[in-house]
């Protein structure tokens, strides 16, 4: 029975408070990083190796009672959105329809892994372990991260999908988290044992939602509305959502070679009849058939009957052995793409009719509904019938995680191949019941900026994982500069969680530390840590972008336990307690604070300038901002970051400021220092009667400094 009060927190603060005697002589071992809130239980038995051994329950019971409890205001209902406790939109001079984002400082959460820990010490993750604790991440283990964020000045968690996700088919050892069984469930695998029976998963993500809200903190979700599991619980109503082949065909099942045209071509009008020319392409429209209620009504019913009953039934498993059809696997919707069938899910039934520009080709009126290239493609290839009831649904999961949990914001996953009247009912809903919801697109081209922004969303991913970390060719340089001429912002990172680790690119940690800095001040970026960034992580949690093709397998040592893994499908620990773990969060804590105090000059892009070093190919970025509303030959108003790119070499660089002292007005000699990622150097001097600098920086050094 899941335990309904009016503060879901404050119901786990008691639930943890009366079992503490429970934990007194445990061994429980949780990460020294965890303890960003000076935990003081008296058991406290020893600190090694980066671990703290602790009462689990008066661990967790101390974080929220003594860090977050502490701004509890009873007049206040923190399961609601940020902006609508506060009543932002009302107070702000932006048209309250998600812009707090622009001046948002983002981490990125795969809960399941984020707080994954070998508590007992065993040497492997276990669901639940010898002392009856869950063992991979939960939401009740995330809460404890909180002051740890505060401290590296984050304001919003985007959790990967949290949805119930499907186990078969599954890719690794636990499946992926984009296999969505239940769009209306919390996943059961994130829920933890530490809270007994009658406090839900649910319930802990309540309580999770809240203690972000308690200490000012956004949670953005992911949502999937293109792609379901191959044994979605949607199917047991209505079959005919979905598509289906014959379970024999499986094995020869693909997607098919067109001639014609070359690798990862996007389906276009133009190109359409090379599709429906190619022999493999008919071979694979051959295979599919009518849904389960139509190629056996009498065994169809059986099954729905059985599984009314017995909700632990599969009813894709009773399909596939007693009707012999099964959901067809998704591939991509670029032509020729080499990539293998998505095994694990299955596109969902947006149209109940051909695309338009399809039906010159497909002549037969009885052809089963089927999947192909354009089909999947529905932002360009539309239906005349919408499949409205699937449409209801889809446009009601961000609704259903307002109402019951008060998220503040959601990227929609493969949003820009959605027909745009799918996506505009999803925005549409969302901002009906919170007009401040913040909704972030899956572009990844920053020349879709612009219609991404007439959709309604407020960001985009944009290309920052691929042009970061190669600084060598300037493409770091010119995303960074470049950026600042789009509609929306971007996310301001090299690393996300489908691409390689930062820490294992070319530049190592000092790349990580560099950019980590710079994206602090991107012009038009909203930083964006990917967790596990924060401690030089190297394994990658997924290789789907910019992957080379041994990824997963060169990045940790031979013996370590989680070579060879990735977060997304594996259980996996991130390295908490590796021997740096503090540098990027002590810097974090430092530079963070510094972009608070300058945030409305650094997100006024009328503010920026870049700085000229005499000459294209230097290895330097330079970023000058002027305060906001400081102008004038004595103000202190010209804000610097200077990074040198080189992570080889020291170099010498003339900085020229002509432009942004006769913009700001600004005349003065006086520097102050603000900040460098380097031990200190006052080896800034001037050149000529304009007050150019000149500055030495060592390599991947950043300099913060104020004129």
């Amino acid at each position: 029975m899941s335990v309904m009060k009016e503060s879901r927190l404050k119901t786990l603060l008691y639930i943890l408070e009366n079992n503490i005697p429970a934990g007194e002589n445990l061994t429980y071992a949780v990460p020294d990083m965890w303890n960003c809130f000076d935990y003081n239980g008296e058991e406290l038995k020893k600190k090694e190796n980066g671990l703290l051994y602790v009462n689990p329950y008066k661990f967790y019971y101390q974080c929220i009672n003594n860090f977050i409890i502490r701004n509890y205001d009873e007049s206040i209902q923190y399961s609601k959105s940020l902006a609508q406790i506060n009543n932002l939109f009302k107070e702000r001079n932006e048209d309250g329809r998600g812009d707090w984002i622009r001046k948002s400082s983002i981490y990125s959460m795969h809960v399941r892994t984020t707080t994954s820990w070998d508590h007992d010490g065993c040497g492997e993750l276990k669901d639940i372990n010898g002392n009856g604790f869950k063992e991979t991440g939960t939401f009740v283990k995330s809460i404890v991260l909180l002051p740890l964020l505060k401290k590296m000045g984050i304001d919003t968690i985007y959790l990967l999908p949290i949805a119930m996700h499907s186990i078969k088919n599954k890719k690794g050892e636990m499946g992926s988290p984009y296999a969505v069984k239940n769009f209306f469930k919390i996943d059961p695998e994130l829920k933890d044992y530490i809270t007994g029976d009658d406090f839900s998963v649910e319930d802990e993500f309540g309580a999770f939602v809240e203690a972000c809200h308690m200490v000012g903190i956004r949670v953005m979700i992911d949502i999937i509305p293109r792609t379901a599991a191959r044994d979605n619980e949607l199917m047991l109503e209505h079959p005919e959502w979905f598509y289906w082949i014959r379970v024999n065909d499986i094995p020869y099942y693909r997607p098919p070679h067109v001639s014609g045209l070359g690798e990862n071509v996007k389906p276009l009008p133009e190109n359409l009849h090379f599709v429906y020319e190619s022999e493999d392409v008919w071979n694979l429209i051959k295979k599919f058939t009518v849904s389960p209620d139509q190629f056996n009504s009498t065994e169809w019913n059986k099954i729905k009957n059985e599984c009314r009953e017995n909700e632990n039934l599969n009813v894709l498993e009773l399909i596939e052995g007693r009707i012999g059809i099964t959901t067809a696997p998704a591939f991509s919707d670029c032509i020729n793409d080499p990539q293998p069938p998505w095994d694990d899910v299955t596109f969902l039934r947006l149209y109940w009719d051909h695309p338009l520009e399809t039906r010159k080709y497909m002549n037969d009126p009885y052809q089963p509904p089927y999947i192909l290239h354009d089909i999947i493609k529905s932002n360009s290839f539309k239906g005349q019938y919408p499949n409205e009831d699937l449409w209801r649904v889809l446009s009601d999961v961000i609704p259903f995680y307002q109402r019951n949990f008060g998220i503040d914001g959601a990227r929609i996953d493969m949003g820009h191949a959605l027909p745009s009247e799918l996506v505009d009912r999803i925005i549409k809903n969302a901002r009906e019941i919170d007009k401040d919801f913040a909704f972030v697109a899956e572009e990844l081209f920053q020349l879709a900026a612009e219609e991404a922004k007439k959709c309604g969303y407020n960001m985009i991913i944009g290309h920052g994982f691929y042009a970061e970390p190669r600084v060598a060719d300037f493409s770091a340089h010119a995303f960074i500069y470049e950026s600042r001429h789009l509609p929306l912002p971007v996310l301001a990172c090299g690393e996300t969680p489908d691409t390689p680790r930062l820490a294992a690119r070319l530049g190592g940690e000092r790349l990580s530390k560099c950019l980590t800095v710079i994206n602090q001040f991107m012009p038009n970026g909203v930083p964006f840590i990917n967790s596990g960034l924060e401690i030089y992580e190297t394994q990658p949690m997924n290789t789907g972008l910019d992957c080379s093709k041994d990824e997963q397998w060169i990045r940790l040592a031979w013996d370590d336990p989680y070579n060879g893994k990735l977060a997304f499908f594996d259980r996996y620990q991130l390295h908490w307690t590796y021997w740096n773990r503090w540098d990027i969060a002590d810097t974090l804590d430092t530079v963070s604070k510094i972009r608070k105090q300058y945030l409305n000059t650094i997100t006024n892009l009328n503010n920026f300038i870049p700085l000229w070093f005499g000459q294209w190919d230097v290895p330097v970025i330079g970023l000058g901002w002027i305060e906001e509303g400081k102008k004038g030959w004595h103000e202190d108003n010209i804000l610097l970051v200077i990074g040198n790119t080189d992570m080889n070499n020291s170099i010498d660089i003339n900085v020229y400021l002509d432009s942004i002292r006769n913009q700001s007005g600004n005349s003065e000699r006086k520097v102050r220092f603000l900040y460098s990622t380097h031990i200190w150097k006052h080896d800034i001097y001037y050149l000529d009667d304009y007050f150019n600098m000149r500055f030495s920086l060592l390599p991947g050094e950043v300099k913060i400094i104020k004129i």
